[in-house]
């Protein structure tokens, strides 16, 4: 008979401190170092996309490239150019995410520090406020009659829009933000662990070992996978960032 252990949900997702009391606020563990090699390989490429040279680099035209992707592909199609006063925070989160969800297939690390919702819901505040506060910014206090009252609607239908405008976009927007990020990382490590636990099952001197290349096949698949994933996500929210910014300080109204 195979027999496989499978490890539960919070063993794939929670690790041991390496420092401090466990379960601390000050506690470090692995996913606390995937957030600060995250950081600081943010701030490389800035550095490295800002640094000026006579002869660029490899990793300076990559990094010069990968900001230019940002500022046009998302900066310049969301908001045009009254939206490059937000690229510096564009471009933060989306390298922040990307290499957070990237640790994903770092050999021995292994984890998408994304799969953990407080990150991802962190982050999805911290848009929250700053696009409601570029709104406000932009109209004032009239910035809530522009969010709830969507143009031409008969002022008999406002007693059924207008909850249904706040629910939208101040309740459910930061949260679909937050889960679409979290959910589908989530989901990716989950197919990885499960493939991986297969193959090291069917390594084993039994004649259903002829098998093990079948989930190994997977693993290398969802491994490939999860390098698109982990660039999608972090475009697809960065991208809605900007979306939601963009509605919050329009005029159309």
């Amino acid at each position: 008979m195979l027999a496989l252990e499978f490890p539960p949900l919070s063993h794939i997702v929670n690790w041991p401190g390496f420092f401090g009391t466990d379960g601390a606020w000050y506690e470090i563990n692995k996913v606390v170092l995937i957030y600060a090699f995250a950081v600081v390989l943010t701030i490389l490429v800035f550095a490295l996309g800002n640094k000026k040279q006579l002869v660029p680099t490899g990793m300076q035209n990559v990094a010069e490239m990968a900001v230019e992707f940002v500022e046009d592909g998302i900066v310049m199609e969301t908001m045009g150019k009254e939206g490059i006063k937000y690229t510096p925070y564009l471009l933060s989160l989306f390298f922040f995410i990307f290499f957070t969800n990237i640790f994903e297939i770092i050999p021995i690390i292994q984890m998408p520090a994304s799969a953990r919702i407080a990150l991802p819901l962190f982050l999805a505040l911290l848009s929250y406020v700053i696009y409601h506060g570029a709104g406000i910014k932009s109209h004032g206090f009239g910035y809530f009659k522009h969010a709830l009252v969507p143009p031409g609607v008969p002022v008999a239908l406002l007693i059924l829009v207008i909850p249904i405008e706040f629910i939208s976009k101040f309740l459910v927007q930061p949260f679909s933000h937050t889960v679409r990020l979290f959910a589908n990382l989530l989901a990716g490590h989950i197919l990885l662990v499960t493939f991986a636990v297969l193959t090291s099952g069917l390594f084993v001197p039994k004649w259903y070992a002829v098998f093990a290349p079948l989930p190994l096949i997977g693993v290398i698949f969802f491994t490939a996978f999860e390098v698109l994933v982990s660039f999608l996500q972090a475009y697809v929210f960065t991208l809605l960032t900007g979306v939601y910014i963009n509605a919050a300080q329009s005029h159309e109204h």
